[in-house]
């Protein structure tokens, strides 16, 4: 029982805490200005790690170069700790971790667009002039537009979110399957 809790207390922290890099890294992407309360929010929680990373990974053009590193490290800090839970050596899984880590901060990421594209959708339908809207419809339109383009609206009904909820879902299924593979743990 101590094992379960403790697996999932280490899921939930390090799944918030490496989706907030991502958020941070994909801020920088989609050109959200710092100043509004999510830019912020992100930037306070992840400082601590990225500023020191920056210095030696600068960003390029439009990429968040410390913000990237920052979550494959959180990503294998992870990885490690749920093998030590596990009661096995880390060091003799070296090759397979480090795989296993990155699919872990794939599987991040997706749970990132998930959550974004359930947030919008949300409030598009209980408050569409939230101040949240256009911040969240800027993070997930370059997921969305691209799937509004194949698929047409039906009575106003924009059912992208739910196109694309599905097929990130099996992205997952994908990736939660390789890294189970790989291990005897699922991330």
């Amino acid at each position: 029982m101590f094992g379960d809790i403790a697996r999932f207390l280490l899921n939930t922290i390090f799944t918030l805490f490496g989706a907030a890099l991502l958020l941070r890294a994909w801020l920088q992407v989609v050109r959200l200005p710092p100043y509004n309360p999510v830019s912020n929010a992100v930037l306070q929680a992840t400082n601590w790690l990225v500023l020191p990373l920056r210095h030696i990974l600068p960003s390029t053009r439009r990429i968040d170069w410390a913000s990237v590193v920052a979550t494959l490290i959180t990503a294998i800090i992870y990885v490690v700790l749920m093998i030590v839970l596990t009661g096995a050596d880390p060091l003799t899984l070296v090759p397979t971790m480090l795989i296993v880590a990155v699919l872990t901060a794939i599987k991040w990421a997706l749970n990132l667009i998930i959550w974004m594209t359930i947030l919008m959708a949300l409030l598009s339908w209980l408050n569409p002039r939230s101040p949240a809207m256009p911040i969240l419809y800027q993070l997930t339109a370059p997921f969305l537009n691209p799937l509004r383009r194949v698929l047409p609206k039906f009575g106003g009904i924009d059912l992208s979110p739910i196109l694309l909820f599905v097929i990130v879902q099996v992205l997952q299924m994908v990736v939660t399957r390789a890294a189970v593979q790989l291990t005897y743990f699922v991330i």
